[in-house]
């Protein structure tokens, strides 16, 4: 249930924001953007490119109401009442920001256009590939795990075996041309029922495949508590599963997470912003070592800001952090962002970028052999760029 972090790759509480890096006090971007990085959330349909979208759209026929880029450049998820979140620790925005488009899409709905379009197992494999390109490219993404959500009805003839072949198809390519590991985690839809999540754990444990490592609860957290799925994550445990969730998230309450690391048996919690509002709950996440993947963009626009200073008080509390990339595509931001943003905007020094980069490998679900190959890759590759940037780690 709880990760044990070794010490080469924890984040100090203290100093972790003094921001004293070199080259005139600030971290040189393309040392952030070379930093080695493991992304542990992030959702499949969310990495589709728009270009990608729009070529299978036309195939299709689907009519959109406007072209897939400036669709996901307006994406625009509105929160809910603002009342549920009066007197927060960290104080959530109660109303609208500057930046949000006159005309919006929802993260939901451009998610759902995606999935429409995908019509074949080639059309899987390509984005599962375009994926781990994109990390890659865009930000030294070593290692990549992807939710994936269940078959639709008109891929219903892959079925969850076929499909699953189809992801790791991509895969593999991936790990061929770009050096890269990657793993899937079955996505557990917190909208429906606890007998729905057991059916579909149970496709998972009685197709075993060497790419799926866990599953991970995910949707709106006001959409389903975490007890409801306690049978699900009993049955992924008892066939050695990894078994995370989406916790403390849209909830104002660090109770979820409790659930999810008691009852559930996660090993990392996704998001997980809202434990602040527990001094008792921090105290108990920070000794046990929790992981914790965060991410400073979402489709909230409105919530960045309160995002960003979740995530320094979280550091500052001395929790455990592991930047992810969540939904790159349709934020948009990339890995490498999410890092920048804690470099620069919330005054993260090199040292705990280094450390939540390590902690990211620690907290795969990778097989230890696997694990450890990447770590001694990763070490030795921050130990070259340090070099070649005249930095040093502490």
């Amino acid at each position: 249930m709880t990760t044990e972090i070794p010490s080469a790759a924890t984040p100090s509480a203290r100093g972790a924001r003094t921001a004293t890096a070199p080259t005139g006090g600030a971290i040189p971007a393309d040392w952030i953007t070379r930093l080695p990085k493991v992304d542990l959330h992030c959702h499949l349909i969310g990495t589709v490119r728009p270009s990608t979208f729009g070529e299978l759209a036309r195939r299709e026929g689907l009519e959109l109401p406007d072209t897939p880029e400036r669709i996901f450049a307006d994406i625009n998820s509105l929160p809910p009442d603002p009342a549920l979140y009066r007197n927060t620790v960290v104080p959530v925005p109660q109303g609208r920001s500057a930046d949000e488009p006159a005309v919006s899409f929802s993260l939901f709905q451009a998610s759902n256009w995606v999935v429409e379009v995908l019509r074949s197992a080639d059309d899987l494999t390509r984005i599962v590939y375009e994926a781990f390109e994109d990390a890659h490219t865009s930000s030294n993404t070593r290692h990549l795990e992807l939710f994936f959500d269940g078959v639709p009805e008109h891929l219903a003839g892959l079925g969850y075996a076929g499909s699953v072949e189809a992801y790791a198809e991509g895969i593999r390519l991936a790990e061929r041309d770009f050096g890269m590991t990657g793993l899937m985690i079955a996505g557990i839809d917190r909208s429906r029922s606890g007998e729905e999540a057991l059916a579909r754990v149970r496709e998972v444990v009685d197709n075993p495949h060497e790419y799926v490592a866990g599953i991970g609860l995910d949707n709106l957290e006001t959409a389903g508590p975490p007890e409801r799925f306690i049978d699900a994550y009993r049955l992924a445990g008892e066939a050695g599963l990894g078994r995370t969730a989406h916790s403390s998230e849209h909830a104002p309450s660090a109770l979820n997470t409790i659930t999810c690391l008691d009852d559930l048996g996660c090993d990392r919690i996704d998001h997980g912003y809202f434990v602040l509002e527990d001094s008792d709950v921090v105290n108990r996440v920070r000794d046990e070592q929790v992981v914790f993947t965060v991410a400073s963009t979402t489709s909230r626009r409105s919530w960045r800001p309160w995002r960003r200073a979740s995530i320094a008080a979280m550091i500052d509390a001395g929790l455990t952090v592991v930047p992810c990339s969540d939904d790159p595509g349709m934020f948009p931001t990339t890995l490498a962002s999410e890092y920048r943003i804690l470099a620069d905007d919330l005054g993260v020094d090199a040292d705990p970028l280094r450390a939540m980069a390590l902690t990211g490998v620690h907290a795969s679900w990778l097989p230890a052999d696997a694990k450890q190959r990447l770590r001694d890759s990763v070490v030795a590759e921050i130990a070259a760029l340090d070099s070649e940037f005249g930095l040093e780690s502490d």
